[in-house]
């Protein structure tokens, strides 16, 4: 962990003194926020409603928490359970032209983001990406006829109204020292879990109202060549581990777990623009988000593992029904409208 890391999630004494500093600021953070709430409660900043359901998936907290593997999961459960769902991403660290952008096998990480790609590698429905929530939602239902609409990030975008929150968080770290940022890695206090109606913990003991997710790595694939796969049993240690996420030590800590002896741990910043430098010589893993940049400039001996998630079927069966309950009242208040 970096020292910011080691000051938000397990401070010492000699953090205080830098997060007493920085209270101030976390302080107008959370005057701002909080009035911004307000004024999308008070009606006095537009929210859109979206003619289909709308399931955000998000956090409290900065950093990689598992939101992506989640929302893979759910985009291919409500598939096989007859529904037609859509993704819709910001695509952080894309810069096209104009939103909104359908995602296909053609799009580039510099247009839509690696998340982006990484997502349209495992799923087979509409994915779109738009820094406006509200928009690309619409650009789901009205061009992709998606009746549910799955939204990776987003918790705090208010001006896009949502039907379930799902609040995904690390189940170890958790809210860390419950401050907000820059003192703490919260963008809400912690009371903002009890609002949500599922909170999924990424690894850890769960408690009542709580839901485990577990992260399933698959084989090894050659991040140049992808028809080349590799069982991590197989693999010739020790290797080398490359990280650019918002948490590279869960990674890392995965590795571990599997038994793969690492002979270095290089982590840049999430969402890292690699170059050919960044990458050393010898056996390399990196993360699968990783690997979507590096495939022009990765060697022979560069390997990405794949994870997916897996869930309860306890959380199966709430977030189904919670579904089908919100359906049926959203069909009660057309029939009431006269709709």
């Amino acid at each position: 962990m970096n020292w910011i890391d080691n000051m938000w999630y397990s401070p010492s004494w000699f953090h205080w003194p830098v997060i007493i500093v920085l209270l101030p600021l976390t302080a107008l953070f959370w005057i701002l926020s909080g009035v911004r709430r307000s004024l999308f409660r008070l009606q006095i900043k537009p929210s859109q409603t979206i003619p289909a359901l709308v399931i955000v998936v998000g956090n409290i907290s900065v950093g990689g928490n598992g939101k992506t593997p989640l929302v893979v999961y759910l985009a291919k459960r409500l598939k096989q359970e007859g529904y037609h769902p859509g993704v819709l991403s910001r695509g952080y660290g894309g810069k096209n032209a104009s939103y909104p952008l359908s995602v296909d096998a053609v799009s580039k990480v510099d247009w839509v983001g690696d998340e982006a790609i990484l997502m349209r590698q495992h799923i087979n429905c509409p994915l779109v990406v738009d820094p406006n929530r509200a928009r690309g939602a619409m650009e789901l239902v009205e061009k992709h006829k998606c009746n549910v609409i799955i939204c990776d990030d987003g918790l705090q975008h208010y001006a896009l109204n949502r039907d379930i929150e799902i609040v995904v968080m690390d189940g170890k770290r958790r809210c860390g020292n419950h401050l907000l940022l820059p003192a703490g890695p919260l963008r809400e206090a912690s009371w903002r879990l009890d609002t949500a109606d599922f909170l999924v913990l990424n690894g850890g003991l769960v408690t009542n109202g709580e839901y485990l997710m577990s992260l399933e790595a698959g084989k090894l694939i050659n991040v140049k060549y992808p028809n080349k796969s590799l069982s991590i049993n197989d693999l010739r240690s020790p290797v080398i581990a490359l990280a650019g996420i918002g948490n590279p030590q869960r990674f890392f800590a995965l590795l571990q777990k599997k038994h793969v002896k690492l002979k270095n741990q290089i982590s840049f910043v999430d969402h890292h623009a690699f170059i050919k430098e960044d990458i050393p010589s010898g056996t390399v893993i990196m993360t699968e988000k990783d690997a979507v940049k590096c495939t022009q400039i990765a060697h022979d001996d560069c390997w990405y593992l794949p994870v997916s998630a897996q869930l309860t079927t306890q959380f199966e069966s709430q977030l189904l029904q919670k579904l089908k309950q919100v359906t049926a009242n959203k069909n009660k208040l057309r029939e009431y409208n006269g709709l």
